[in-house]
């Protein structure tokens, strides 16, 4: 990995460059040098459908021209811009840098249409059709990715229309989540379990929390190794919002059902994370999206449930 963050690559790119230029511009010099021997009538001896003939006549000067001043502007272009490896350019001029400066132009075109978005309150908001057409757009173009055009999300990503929450489905703590992101980890827990029979019959009594299709025996031989994992979800297996510890007694499956998927995580862990979203947000539009989010399962007003697993 140190040869990719080292000047190596960087000098290399910029040589490559420098060489590539200065070949066209000898191969053009040796072209207009070279002496080609032709017949007495002025052709290379090239003759095509009997009668065509390749004439030995020198470049038009303007075609010349041409090649030289496309040289010329290739070797002014990567002083004045990047091109050379790492050199800026004497403009300073970057991808990110024209990015950002149309984000900031456009946030401040924007800003009136926030101002009057952001002094209401979120469940207010969720019933402002204008923001909530705001809000959709700006879910399609940073959420959808993930939890899909619906929301309602896929194997290991939430859905965020059924009023189900792993970290509380609050304005409040949605805009938290926006803002700074979650990471969810849940260890590998088979050392603490026990043997592979006892993962199995965990996995069965986790299965007999949500009335799950399960084997009632297993599920009685596996109902104490979930001591291990109560710290966590609770004795109940209610879960924990301060944790993030998923509700295990509503039969809603984030990461697959039944005993193998149950084992999987068990065995190996898992983790996921959802990416703070503030440095490419503002905290108005946060403060839309998470309306318009939270108005996905509260549909005339009703305040969310619990827990998401």
């Amino acid at each position: 990995m140190s040869d990719f963050v080292s000047g190596f690559w960087s000098m290399y790119v910029a040589g490559l460059t420098l060489v590539s230029i200065l070949a066209c511009a000898i191969l053009l010099w040796a072209t207009g040098r070279k002496k080609v021997m032709s017949a007495t009538d002025n052709t290379t001896g090239h003759v095509w459908d009997e009668d065509l003939r390749e004439m030995n006549n020198p470049l038009p000067m303007w075609w010349v021209w041409l090649f030289i001043i496309t040289i010329v502007f290739s070797l002014l272009y990567l002083v004045a811009y990047p091109g050379l490896g790492s050199h800026d350019g004497q403009f300073k001029w970057s991808s990110k840098g024209q990015y950002d400066a149309e984000v900031a132009k456009a946030n401040q075109e924007l800003g009136p249409l926030y101002a009057q978005f952001t002094a209401k309150k979120p469940e207010d908001l969720s019933r402002d059709a204008n923001a909530m057409a705001v809000g959709e757009r700006l879910f399609m173009n940073n959420c959808a990715q993930c939890h899909g055009s619906d929301a309602r999300g896929s194997k290991g990503f939430p859905n965020l229309a059924d009023g189900d929450w792993l970290h509380g489905g609050a304005p409040d703590k949605i805009v938290e989540t926006l803002a700074k992101g979650r990471v969810g980890n849940m260890p590998p827990m088979a050392a603490a379990v026990g043997t592979g029979d006892d993962v199995k019959n965990l996995a069965h009594y986790v299965l007999s929390l949500s009335n799950a299709p399960h084997d009632s025996l297993k599920a009685q031989l596996g109902k104490p190794k979930f001591a291990a994992c109560a710290a966590c979800h609770g004795a109940d297996g209610k879960g924990n919002q301060a944790l993030g510890a998923p509700n295990l007694t509503d039969d809603i499956w984030l990461h697959g059902f039944g005993e193998q998927a149950i084992i999987s995580i068990v065995t190996n862990g898992k983790v996921n994370e959802m990416p703070a979203q503030a440095g490419k947000l503002t905290d108005a539009q946060i403060h839309v999206l998470a309306s318009y989010v939270w108005g996905l399962s509260n549909k005339g007003g009703a305040p969310a449930s619990a827990a998401k697993p």
